[in-house]
Parts: structure tokens; sequence; C-alpha cells
């Protein structure tokens, strides 16, 4: 049973790996919100991190807040309840519609590997420390 957790646990750390490490190379994560983004902190993520329902913004206006860092790939990272699959197809097709290169392999590695555990990405850290518990 522990081999499992195990092998959940040291997929999703080198997903996150690769993902810091692109953030590290310059392509913004986009996220939901502020805790969402301090996850990504608390996980080592040290690149650009920008949230799109914060300050009471539309979707268009964080469509046009990518645009402006003239980022030719941005990587996807929303929740995966209903709400975060809904606004990755529209981010995803209006910034592709703004030959904006969009990445979204490691939302769709996380989920596949947690997405039924979790709904979202503010919930990594503390997900993260049950995998750790229930592999000691």
């Amino acid at each position: 049973m522990s081999k499992k957790f195990e092998d959940k646990l040291e997929k999703i750390q080198q997903i996150i790996a690769k993902l810091s490490e692109e953030s590290t190379k310059g392509t913004p994560i986009v996220v939901e919100g502020k805790k969402d983004c301090q996850t990504l902190r608390e996980l080592g993520v040290t690149g650009r991190i920008l949230t799109v329902k914060t300050g009471g913004k539309s979707f268009l206006q964080a469509i046009a807040e990518i645009e402006l860092f003239c980022a030719s790939e941005v990587i996807l990272l929303l929740d995966f309840d209903r709400r975060g699959k809904e606004g990755t197809a529209l981010l995803k097709l209006n910034l592709e519609r703004a030959k904006i290169t969009v990445n979204t392999r490691f939302w769709r590695d996380l989920q596949a590997l947690a997405g039924r555990e979790i709904q979202s990405i503010e919930s990594f850290s503390a997900y993260l420390l049950t995998l750790q518990e229930k592999t000691a």
C-alpha cells in the first residue's frame, strides 16, 4: 500500500520540479488566486506567477495582463474543479488566439495523479504532507 503512495509522491515531486524549472527559465505560470500562488511558492516555484481571479478582474482583463508580459508561452495551472476546467479551456482558447503557446501538460499530469483527491492547487502542500505521512 505505501509503495503506491511513494510512487504517487515521487511523480508529483518530479512534476513540481519540472514546473519550477520551466518557471525559472521565464515561463509564467497562471493560477486562479493568491493562495494557489502561495502554495507554489511553498513548493519551491520561484518564477513569475500570475493570478486570474484576484482583485475582481475578469478573464478578459487577465488575458490582457498575460499579453502585456509578452511571453511566448504560459503554463496554465488552474484548479481541477468544474470552474477550473472551464477557465482553463477559456484561457487556452483566448491565449492561443493571441498567438501565445499554452502549456497544460503540468495541469493534466497533476490532475491525473491527484485530481480525484484534491480539487485545488492550494491543497497541494497539505496533500503532499499526507502522502509523506502515509509513506513513512
